[in-house]
């Protein structure tokens, strides 16, 4: 007998669920049932596909017993693919998950806050210890001789040892401590079968022994007769008509699948039935799945060709930037041996893709005229994601454009790309925005103020994607979107006069220019600007600031450092003075704290802020 220790995450794991999940323990018989639904899906596949396996008897089912009177336990059977020692270990030793330390990393130890987020997350197998004090799993891998028992009581360690079992499959004894006997009950177990597990489309048998009673009086003796029932419908409720499905088996069938004890914030269901005949259940969860940002995402989508299960780990079924989705996709069209490098070619998938898309995309949109609230909700999980599709899917980039938000100088909250147009000015010509870290910083930015005297209005982009994916949109509904982070946003600001205070400032030009250097690439007058004395832009042909500390931050550190051009405002008082002091040593003090501050308020890093301090002192002394 072998003796193990949880990683520390699962030790982690299992203490937050003990305390936190008290109030939804019953779940552990839905994750224990769709742990069986998944082992025999996988032997199925094997038997149509497989030739060692083909000419075995399957007779799939998932069987629940359990003792009353006696030791108190529960116990869920399957027959489907069963484990060895090796899975044992990674699949019950480990939480095989990415996305797990940063999900440890957000919980708090407020037990109601803790909750939602731990079944956001899924606990799946690992629920179990809610309601037992100790668990046995006996098990045996489909194709291999030996059986393995683990077992555990969810502190520290568990054991693996070699067992016996004459088919494969896999047993769950629940030894249920004081809080879970109550499911040693067939009653409780029939409820909860009904409520979380109709839907699976195995049969899933209960047994007992009934009692009854002989004869009367002191005659009377008890008499047991063993019952064996099904308790669940056992169809795939995907392929079921959606008149006939109720709300309530949506949001079960989603928990299944996703291991998520949220209801879906929604879900679309859809048939094909022309050149291709395909089935498809798509759910949106009302919180981001955890590893979303992680290059090793969990796949949501599961693929079967006619009820046979496939795959659910392909990333082929979804493009990147839908990667939350979670459902079902059911074609009648694939072959069954379809594999994963076949998936990337295949033109009936890719077919089955691409509608798929479109149709969730199309959703959103209806989703967003006719329920703002539900897609305000939508919006704040799902809106990063939603521009990378623009950046990546230009065949869809229309409908995106008409789905993404972003905040705004003029409006509470997101707006859309069609709500910022209906607001433009009669004579505007372009939409503007800016982008940047933080959303307090930009809306304080200098660059706007000329913007907010005028009244047009400018959307605020601090997520960081947006320094990618805005530029490459280009225009929207053939008006152009500028930057004005950058130089050559300004034209619309001009106004009369403005020529002439250019040419009047330009000897100051070109002693400020004469002094940073290469520090600048170069200094102009400014129409932007209307309290702020200077501000620093980029050149229309380079990146921005932002964009340069993102592809550092990417690890592309041998990124040439683009130099600014710092904008000085003519009717300022600080500049008019200068334009009339023949101090140097003010002059130069007042140059470097024109450009220093400039970049300050936009976020980035001075080279050698001691030196930004000694000409701050400098000037207050000689201003004191």
């Amino acid at each position: 007998m072998a003796k193990h220790k949880f990683k520390t995450e699962v030790s982690q794991l299992l203490n937050l669920i003990i305390h936190s999940l008290y109030s939804h323990k019953e779940i552990f018989l839905r994750e224990l049932i769709s742990n069986a639904s998944d082992a025999l899906d996988k032997l199925k596949y094997r038997t149509l596909t497989d030739d060692e396996f083909k000419q075995m008897k399957f007779d799939p089912r998932i069987e629940i017993f359990f003792d009353e009177d006696g030791q108190k336990t529960l116990t869920i059977k399957d027959n489907g693919i069963g484990m060895n020692s090796d899975d044992l270990d990674e699949q019950l030793g480990t939480i095989a998950r990415s996305g797990t330390k940063n999900f440890l990393n957000q919980l708090t130890g407020d037990s109601k806050q803790d909750a939602n987020l731990i079944g956001q997350f899924g606990v799946g197998f690992y629920s179990v210890f809610m309601v037992a004090d100790k668990v046995e799993v006996l098990t045996r891998r489909a194709g291999e001789d030996t059986a393995w028992l683990w077992t555990s009581t969810g502190e520290e360690n568990y054991t693996i040892k070699e067992a016996e079992r004459p088919e494969s499959g896999t047993t769950v004894t629940l030894h249920l401590n004081d809080e879970g006997t109550e499911y040693a009950n067939r009653w409780q177990i029939e409820q909860l079968v009904k409520k979380y597990s109709d839907h699976i489309a195995f049969p899933i048998f209960l047994e007992y022994d009934q009692k009854s009673y002989e004869g009367e009086g002191e005659e009377k003796q008890e008499k047991y007769e063993h019952k064996r029932e099904q308790v669940n419908k056992a169809s795939a409720l995907w392929k079921r008509p959606k008149s006939e499905i109720t709300e309530d088996e949506y949001y079960e069938f989603y928990k299944t699948i996703s291991h998520d004890n949220e209801d879906p914030l929604h879900y679309l269901h859809t048939k094909a039935e022309g050149t291709l005949q395909y089935t498809t259940l798509f759910f949106i969860p009302q919180k981001a799945p955890f590893d979303m940002y992680q290059a090793d995402y969990e796949a949501g989508v599961k693929l079967y060709v006619s009820r046979v299960f496939i795959t659910d780990d392909s990333k082929e079924l979804m493009p990147t930037y839908l990667r939350f989705v979670r459902g079902i996709i059911d074609s009648d069209d694939l072959p069954l041996n379809v594999s994963r490098e076949i998936l990337q070619q295949n033109k009936i998938m890719n077919q089955i893709r691409s509608s798929s898309v479109k149709k969730l995309l199309s959703e959103f949109k209806q989703l967003s005229e006719n329920n703002p609230e539900k897609y305000g909700k939508f919006i704040e999980q799902y809106n990063r994601p939603l521009k990378e599709g623009l950046y990546s899917d230009f065949t869809n980039r229309e409908t995106l454009m008409e789905l993404v938000r972003f905040k705004s100088t003029e409006a509470e909250g997101f707006t859309s790309l069609a709500e910022y147009k209906e607001r433009m000015n009669e004579d505007q010509k372009a939409i503007y925005y800016i982008t940047g870290e933080k959303e307090q910083t930009l809306r304080n930015s200098p660059l706007l103020e000329a913007y907010k005297k005028k009244g047009i209005e400018v959307l605020i982009m601090d997520d960081d994607i947006d320094e990618i994916v805005v530029p490459s949109i280009g225009t929207y509904q053939e008006t152009e979107l500028k930057s004005v982070n950058r130089s050559g946003s300004a034209e619309e600001l001009k106004t009369e006069g403005d020529e002439a205070k250019e040419k009047e400032l330009e000897p100051l030009l070109k002693k400020i220019k004469d002094i940073l250097g290469d520090r600048v690439k170069d200094v102009v007058s400014s129409n932007r600007l209307s309290d702020s004395p200077s501000c620093i832009v980029a050149d229309e042909n380079d990146p921005t600031m932002q964009m340069q500390q993102m592809l550092k931050a990417m690890g592309q550190q041998d990124i040439p450092e683009m130099k600014p051009i710092l904008e000085v405002n003519p009717d300022h008082s600080i500049v008019k003075r200068l334009q009339n002091s023949d101090d140097k040593d003010l002059l130069e003090d007042v140059s470097y704290l024109l450009l220093e501050q400039a970049m300050l308020v936009e976020g980035a890093e001075l080279k050698t802020p001691a030196d930004f301090v000694k000409r701050l002192n400098r000037i207050l002394e000689k201003a004191v």
